[in-house]
């Protein structure tokens, strides 16, 4: 299998597991009184599947864009402490009046 593939299944999978927590702790907080109406509700597991679903494409694909991201190497190497020092100062100026 490719590099990029796996790349991409092993983070939609940490993305959706982050969803699974998510769910967890919104239940576990009760925000919203979210546990109630998935607890009491006779179809509150199918809200609890659309929120598992749609929070995991959204956490996936942040998951898989930080992935990509960090993929990326520097040309030129690192720049730690290579900039030249600063050499302008500021310096107070007297202004004068004529009268």
């Amino acid at each position: 299998m490719p590099k990029l593939i796996k790349l991409y299944i092993v983070n939609v999978a940490y993305g959706f597991g982050l969803s699974v927590v998510f769910l967890g702790l919104l239940l576990w907080a009760d925000v919203a009184g979210l546990r109630h109406l998935i607890f009491q509700s006779s179809m509150g597991w199918v809200a609890a599947i659309m929120m598992i679903v749609m929070n995991g494409v959204v956490f996936a694909g942040v998951q898989f864009a930080i992935a990509v991201m960090r993929l990326a190497e520097d040309p030129e190497g690192p720049k730690g402490g290579s900039r030249a020092p600063n050499v302008s100062r500021l310096m107070p100026v007297r202004i004068t009046t004529k009268e």
